[in-house]
């Protein structure tokens, strides 16, 4: 079961920023494979993550989402070509404003509202809340969110996930671009802390830390073509108290 917000809660500039300076909307296609931790059966299995993103530059801000089909290849209940997503939408004051934001190292605020759904689980969220973007000397832009999380599951009655309780969500999420002699290079990802709460049969959930940074090396010289990988940390995952530490194959294809 998939209970999130688990995958890459990254805003549009993401990909705005790692393609061209000129593009308004632009589209990732990923894959990934790795040894995901089923947290209730307590095994390990080499995992499929395909993901679909999109990012798109608007006159108030921006609008990012993303949508994973996961298979661990074992028919067990747990990522049997399971679906998972998330849409958010951005707005910016400085778009609001019709110019630039000067504080200091703050770039920008925003208000950021999202969904999150997964279909094993039948999981459904919103995610309410504001974004801080700084300004940091070599990061394509770097982003603290501040949200909250309703839970509007069917939960056990819908033979779902446990419904959960209302909790705060922290993200920071980022790009650094960098070059290594003739060769261009990224990291970009998120980090992202979720409290506790409790579940609709009265027991605790605990909170959750989930870190996914990326590793990429731009192999189509601004083609649009990336491999890489990506490091998976998850600090009670999916509402266990097991933690996961995975390194990931990545290829992306970018258009």
């Amino acid at each position: 079961m998939t209970v999130g917000p688990w995958s890459r809660t990254l805003p549009g500039a993401l990909l705005l920023a790692i393609g061209p300076a000129t593009a308004l909307a632009q589209t990732e296609l990923h894959f990934q494979y790795g040894s995901h931790t089923n947290p209730f059966a307590r095994t390990s299995t080499g995992t499929a993550v395909f993901t679909f993103q999109y990012a798109s530059a608007a006159p108030w801000g921006d609008d990012f989402l993303f949508i994973d089909v996961l298979d661990d290849g074992v028919n067990d209940g747990f990522n049997d070509i399971d679906f998972y997503g998330e849409v958010y939408s951005n707005t910016s004051l400085a778009k609001l404003r019709g110019e630039g934001f000067e504080r200091g190292p703050v770039a920008d605020l925003g208000l950021v509202v999202g969904l999150a759904a997964g279909a094993d689980a039948n999981f459904f969220q919103t995610l309410t809340g504001a974004r801080i973007s700084w300004r940091i000397p070599g990061f394509a832009f770097l982003n603290t969110d501040f949200m909250g999380a309703i839970d509007y599951s069917g939960g056990l009655d819908s033979g779902g996930a446990p419904k959960a309780g209302n909790r705060f969500v922290l993200d920071i999420n980022g790009l650094l671009p960098f070059d290594l002699g003739s060769q261009s290079f990224s990291i970009a990802g998120h980090a992202e802390y979720v409290g506790p709460t409790t579940n609709e049969l009265g027991s605790d959930v605990p909170f959750s830390i989930l870190a996914q940074p990326q590793l990429r090396w731009d192999i189509g010289d601004q083609n649009g073509y990336f491999v890489g990988i990506e490091y998976q940390y998850w600090r009670n995952k999916l509402g266990t108290d097991v933690d996961e530490n995975i390194v990931q194959l990545l290829v992306v294809w970018q258009y």
